[in-house]
């Protein structure tokens, strides 16, 4: 079983937590910007995808993001960006990204992160901002996907 959804817009990462200085014992609460992407996220998985993994299912993810290709810029370089050949080296980090959609479908598309055993995330340019996902069950997933997830995952 393989799921796909595309969250449209300029890909975010998760935010650090915050703390509340004066306050003793206080805990850390997550940015509310973060907090709003995370229930776009659900609500878009829930609105493509539907279904959810079971609890026993060890899980593959690809996380591709798609950033906005710059204004500025020369007509040559803008046409590299959009063929893959210039790759963003720009914030979100890759890590942040990959965390905020692995929480933010916590309970929605799995039971747990922690099924998650094997990712794959990617950064390019695009004139349309989006990040892609797509999840599948190492069993019954496609097996193009899970080969390309472990021989990334080998060569690391």
């Amino acid at each position: 079983m393989v799921k796909e959804f595309t969250v449209m817009g300029e890909p975010k990462g998760k935010g650090r937590p915050r703390f509340n200085p004066y306050a003793k014992g206080s805990r850390p609460r997550t940015p509310e910007d973060t907090l709003v992407y995370e229930n776009l996220i659900g609500w878009e998985y829930r609105r493509q995808c539907k279904e959810a993994f079971p609890a026993d299912a060890s899980i593959w993810m690809s996380v591709t993001a798609y950033y906005a290709i710059p204004k500025s810029g020369s007509r040559k370089r803008k046409h590299l960006m959009e063929d893959g050949v210039i790759r963003p080296m720009k914030k979100p980090d890759i890590d942040n990204v990959v965390k905020v959609y692995a929480d933010a479908l916590n309970g929605i598309a799995y039971h747990d992160d922690t099924q998650i055993v094997s990712l794959v995330c990617e950064k390019y340019y695009s004139d349309q901002p989006r990040v892609e996902v797509k999840i599948g069950d190492m069993e019954g997933g496609n097996q193009d996907d899970c080969s390309k997830i472990n021989t990334v995952t080998e060569n690391q």
